[in-house]
């Protein structure tokens, strides 16, 4: 080789110094202008304003080596700032957050705030934690009297316990989902055993009990499935009949209706027929017993009667005849009666004042 000094030695450093340096130094030899000898020699003012250019120094060359040091310092951090900031998850007021570690519940934070997961090998899973309604799809049920109606009921509900809701159900919609079945089953079996008119009637006892009896069923259900959450109230929105039967419902219950009242006027009647027999029956117990108690009296108002006149007749027989005498006149003789008697007769003297 010719020139050795810009032969690679193994030093990339080295090598780029003296590749770069040497073309400058050319670059700068090259702009010196040479000087012709017969040409005019410039004034010292001329000679020094072109001698005085500016000498351009030499940069330090790059290291390739710090270059990429640096950049990987700085890719670093870049990275753990990121790998940081992707881990990190905020709890709210309203929801719970639950950690999953490879699929399974490892926790679930309630405390609101800034909190951290492992990563790659934890995933985070929010649930609410507030009260939720869940709209049911209308359904339709048979009734106690044999009534095909539509129910139309919401649900008031909540998460009480996520760990269990994921390992058991999966997801929220799961839940949900198993819920509405539970419901669903809980309603056929009370309306059931319910009339129609019981339901419809919203300020009936037996339709709020509807309300109480379906929750709790549905309540126990759920705690058997260990889902994880609980239901606060089921409510029944509105009841309707199918349209294609509504008629022939009508006029089944007109005439329900009709029988019940012939009923009620049959027993009516019968009630009324049954009073009156029990009246009269103890009217004539009251007039024989009042018969019975005046007779008594009667005799013993005669008996005492007797034993007055017994009394007066042996004190005075003669006034006591006379008294009897004038007391069968009161009775026998009246104001047209004739009397015809002997002259000889007692009755006549005393007439005649004899």
């Amino acid at each position: 080789m010719s020139n050795n000094k810009n032969n690679f030695d193994g030093d990339l450093e080295q090598f780029v110094k003296k590749l770069f340096g040497n073309k400058k130094e050319q670059k700068v030899v090259s702009e010196v202008p040479k000087t012709e000898p017969n040409d005019e020699q410039p004034s010292s003012d001329e000679q020094t304003k072109k001698t005085s250019k500016p000498i351009k120094k030499d940069r330090k060359p790059i290291s390739l080596k710090q270059w990429a040091a640096s950049a990987t310092i700085i890719t670093a951090v870049f990275a753990a700032l990121i790998l940081v900031f992707a881990n990190l998850y905020v709890v709210k007021e309203n929801e719970y957050k639950v950690v999953r570690q490879f699929g399974e519940v490892v926790k679930y934070e309630t405390k609101p705030g800034l909190h951290m997961k492992i990563p790659f090998i934890q995933s985070i899973t929010t649930l609410p934690r507030n009260l939720m309604t869940h709209d049911m799809t209308e359904e339709e049920i048979s009734t106690g009297d044999k009534k095909r109606i539509i129910i139309d009921n919401y649900t008031v509900w909540r998460v009480t316990d996520p760990k269990a809701l994921i390992s058991n159900a999966g997801q929220l919609l799961n839940a949900e989902s198993r819920m509405e079945e539970y419901i669903y089953s809980a309603l056929r079996a009370e309306f059931g055993q319910t009339n129609y008119d019981d339901i419809i009637q919203e300020e009936s006892a037996s339709r709020g009990n509807i309300n109480d009896r379906v929750t709790e069923r549905v309540n126990e259900l759920i705690a058997e499935a260990k889902l994880g959450i609980e239901v606060i109230d089921v409510r029944i929105r509105r009841t309707d009949l199918p349209q294609e039967n509504e008629q022939s419902v009508y006029t089944r219950m007109v005439s329900e209706r009709q029988s019940i009242a012939q009923t009620y006027l049959s027993e009516g009647d019968a009630q009324k027929r049954t009073e009156e027999a029990q009246t009269d029956q103890e009217v004539q117990v009251i007039l024989a017993t009042a018969n019975k108690e005046a007779a008594v009296i009667r005799s013993e108002g005669e008996s005492e009667a007797a034993k007055i006149y017994n009394n007066a007749y042996s004190k005075d027989p003669e006034f006591y005849s006379l008294f009897r005498t004038l007391e069968s006149y009161k009775k026998t003789i009246g104001d047209e009666t004739v009397i015809i008697i002997p002259a000889n007769s007692p009755y006549a003297r005393l007439l005649s004042g004899q």
